[in-house]
């Protein structure tokens, strides 16, 4: 036989690489699902049934397509190049953004037209318009933008593209998960533990079960475990009776329905878009790097159509290609499992098996993962950057820590006019603290890459680039992509604001100005590094 003879050899279907890679592509879906719906149930007070028959079933289908795609693709792969180990492109909900959708979009919005008199159902069937448009744009624009890969990567320094998506997985995906942890302590705190051990630390566990695998099946041991008799308090919940909720992901115009109500949260929704584009371009390229090459604007074309469906169908949360994939390389998984993973989500959005699992697993035992992935897409975003401009990084995560902040303190997301009148009653020693944190968190993605930029630029000694991206931050303030003087962050023209409201805004655009021309004038003067 000939060496390179094994090559010829059909690829196998389904192997036991592909069972982990189920496990880990499944939960991590799951968990996302779990924490969505614990936000949009148990936060904000939206209907059930409208979430787990509504949102669920669109948002799943999207998972369905994109994963059958990418099934696809590696198989015609692996028979153009004749070779039996190619892997799968991973493509599930995209963790950071869909609780950015949840606590930044979707919650908030409901809040804002139940206080504008409407009852629960008007309400959440309006949200879900506004998801859906939601979802169409973001995936127009991953369209158009798949065509231009590789200028959004020249166009944004990398510090800035990953200090803003690291800023939202810190603070909204690994620390508000943190703390549904700490209310059921004892099993969150167990489950994290063994992400940590298994997937931080690198321990082989026993038996040699994937670290999410064991944190699942401990935290669920511990709940249903303790729980029972009394010794988890109120953070135990007897599961309900099982339901089985259709719904189908017809096609439907209500997004048309939704467009307007998405002006005022563009300045969120369209960098949730660019940020899985350059996502997209990374991910594919770390495949190449494993040995899989794929074609970098068919990975995009995907991932943008399985997005633009998915919203046309009821979906509220976008898909994403996952970093994983030399993982999911290395643990032997191949074209099954993504088939698989695709089958059981899509299939569990339209028979509401999906829901039930959702509401069977609490968060605290879901939320470990995505402790975990927040840690992950932290760590990445100094490791894929230089060193030198780690500053710039950890400069970007300010702008997310003040919309966390304005979550948590405030209102989530939505701003009662009368109190947010209030935040700016004492103007003796400037803007109030909370004032000042509510307008530094709105438009704080675009926030995070104006600011990393910026600072890139100095590092790199180009002081008028610097001065020319905050002369662009300036010019984005005053219309309210970013620091918008309204409490739920929406954009405007700004000589249409009423007098104080203007005043604001001048301020803000003329700090901007006044640091625009502080670099311009050291751009004249000898400039060398600091010893």
């Amino acid at each position: 036989m000939k060496a390179g003879s094994a090559n010829t050899t059909a690829p196998r279907r389904f192997g036991g690489g592909d069972l982990n890679g189920v496990l880990g592509l499944v939960v991590d879906n799951l968990s996302l699902l779990a924490f969505m719906a614990t936000a949009l149930i148990g936060i904000f007070g939206m209907p059930a049934d409208l979430v787990f028959r509504r949102m669920f079933p669109g948002t799943a289908l999207g998972v369905l397509l994109g994963n059958l795609a990418y099934t696809w693709m590696a198989r015609r792969l692996a028979a153009r190049s004749g070779r039996t180990d190619v892997t799968a492109m991973p493509l599930g909900i995209d963790a950071p953004t869909s609780i950015g959708m949840a606590l930044l979009v979707l919650g908030p919005a409901f809040a804002g037209y139940r206080q504008a008199g409407l009852d629960d159902i008007a309400a959440g069937e309006a949200t879900w318009r506004l998801g859906m448009a939601s979802l169409v744009v973001m995936g127009l624009l991953k369209f158009v933008l798949s065509f231009f890969g590789a200028w959004v990567q020249r166009s944004v320094p990398r510090a800035g593209l990953l200090g803003s998506i690291a800023g939202i997985a810190l603070v909204l995906m690994g620390f508000l998960p943190l703390v549904e942890i700490m209310r059921v302590p004892v099993v969150g705190f167990a489950g994290l533990g063994i992400v940590l051990y298994g997937l931080i630390a690198k321990r082989r566990l026993p038996f040699g079960i994937p670290g999410v695998l064991a944190a699942f099946i401990v935290g669920v041991a511990l709940y249903y475990g303790l729980g029972p008799m009394g010794l988890l308090g109120t953070g135990y919940h007897a599961p309900g009776t099982w339901q089985w909720r259709l719904g189908f992901p017809w096609p439907n115009l209500g997004f048309v329905d939704g467009l307007p109500a998405t002006v005022p949260y563009l300045p969120l929704i369209l960098p949730f878009g660019l940020l899985m584009v350059v996502g997209g371009i990374n991910v594919t390229e770390s495949a190449r790097a494993a040995g899989d090459d794929y074609a970098t604007r068919d990975i995009l074309l995907v991932e943008a159509l399985a997005t633009l469906v998915a919203g046309v169908c009821g979906g509220v949360a976008q898909t994403t290609p996952y970093i994983g994939q030399p993982a999911y390389k290395a643990m032997g998984a191949r074209t099954g499992y993504t088939l698989a993973t695709g089958l059981i989500i899509g299939l569990g959005g339209v028979f509401g098996y999906l829901s039930n699992l959702v509401e069977l697993l609490p968060v605290a035992v879901l939320a470990p993962i995505l402790v975990f992935v927040s840690i992950g897409i932290t760590t990445q975003a100094f490791e894929a950057t230089p060193l030198r401009y780690a500053g710039a990084v950890v400069f970007s995560f300010f702008p997310a820590i003040a919309r966390m902040l304005a979550i948590k303190l405030g209102d989530p997301g939505i701003v009662d006019p009368a109190h947010f009148a209030a935040l700016y009653g004492d103007t003796s020693h400037g803007l109030s603290a909370m004032a000042v944190i509510v307008i530094l968190g709105n438009g704080f993605i675009i926030t995070s890459m104006v600011w990393a930029s910026f600072v890139v630029a100095m590092i790199d000694g180009h002081v008028r680039k610097a001065a020319g991206i905050v002369a662009l931050g300036g010019v984005l303030t005053a219309f309210g992509l970013i620091h918008s003087v309204q409490p739920i962050g929406s954009v405007y023209l700004p000589w249409l604001l009423d007098a104080p409201a203007q005043s604001l805004v001048w301020s803000f655009v003329s700090a901007y100005g006044a640091l625009a021309a502080v670099l311009l004038a050291l751009s004249f003067s000898p400039s060398r590094p600091a010893a």
